[in-house]
């Protein structure tokens, strides 16, 4: 069960990096990670966009087709993280706390940490600079690096869940039986229980499992309709399942577990 919990998972995640790419074409932008805008004084955006849209399509071809996986996910997260996470940093800042910017940096931070994750289930880079493959090679801690940025994440939708009520209720569709700030809330409940049972090592598992299925229920019910409504919402539904497929690998991975790691060079001499 739990390896096919992970070839879901990494399956979810390699499928939203390939729309995520192609929507870096589409609208001429870096939306993986929801990334500040192109300085408008600095040429060359739609190009930046291209050509990272191309990276990041390859990369999720490569963890579909498990060839050079492990590191087209960590390069995933370095893109990510340089692009999008760091260049937040600032404008949160200057943001109120828990405001919009906060969950775009979120979706920053949980796709960065979940590369980390699903790279932690991939086979180890074998032919590269010792060096290189002890910092990519690594298991227990880009697990480690996953279930925490999953876990802040959910934490911090599901209070804003509480705070942007009639915005949050305002996304559940009609058809959807029940009061919609009933299932705002239930919502918000959900997200933040399974954020801090992510934050927990004894409660991994359950957590990321239960989170992930209601994500992706939320993908069907929510997102896939939403994506004609507008732009923002046609990125949120590979975002969705991106989401869900990390928490996915999350209950499927073994976070314990850290298989041997290459030793740099001259260790090996330094031991006998």
């Amino acid at each position: 069960m739990d390896r096919v919990l992970v070839r879901i998972g990494r399956a979810f995640f390699a499928l939203a990096l390939i729309g995520l790419g192609v929507e870096h074409w589409l609208f001429g932008e870096f939306v993986t990670g929801r990334a500040p805008e192109w300085p408008a004084t600095v040429p060359g955006g739609r190009i930046w966009a291209a050509v990272t849209g191309l990276i990041i399509v390859l990369a999720g071809l490569a963890i579909l087709t498990g060839r050079r996986a492990r590191p087209a996910a960590a390069l995933v997260t370095v893109l990510i993280t340089t692009w999008a996470l760091m260049r937040y940093i600032p404008i949160l800042a200057d943001e109120a706390f828990l405001s919009a910017a906060w969950t775009r940096a979120g979706k920053a931070l949980v796709l960065a940490g979940g590369a980390l994750a699903v790279a932690a289930t991939l086979p180890n880079v074998t032919s590269a600079p010792q060096l290189v493959m002890r910092v990519v090679n690594r298991d227990g801690a880009f697990i480690t690096a996953g279930r925490l940025s999953l876990g802040v994440f959910f934490v911090v939708t599901g209070i804003q869940h509480f705070l942007f009520t009639e915005f949050v209720a305002s996304l559940i569709p009609g058809w959807f039986p029940g009061d919609a700030v009933f299932w705002t809330y239930f919502g918000g409940v959900a997200l933040v229980a399974g954020g801090v049972g992510l934050l927990i090592h004894r409660t991994v598992r359950l957590a990321a499992l239960l989170s992930g299925i209601i994500v992706f229920s939320w993908f069907w019910i929510i997102h896939v309709p939403r994506t004609v409504v507008a732009i923002s919402d046609s990125i949120a539904v590979f975002e969705a399942l991106a989401v869900s497929g990390i928490a996915l690998v999350l209950a499927g991975a073994d976070s314990s577990a850290e298989r041997p790691l290459p030793p740099v060079m001259g260790e090996e001499q330094g031991r006998e």
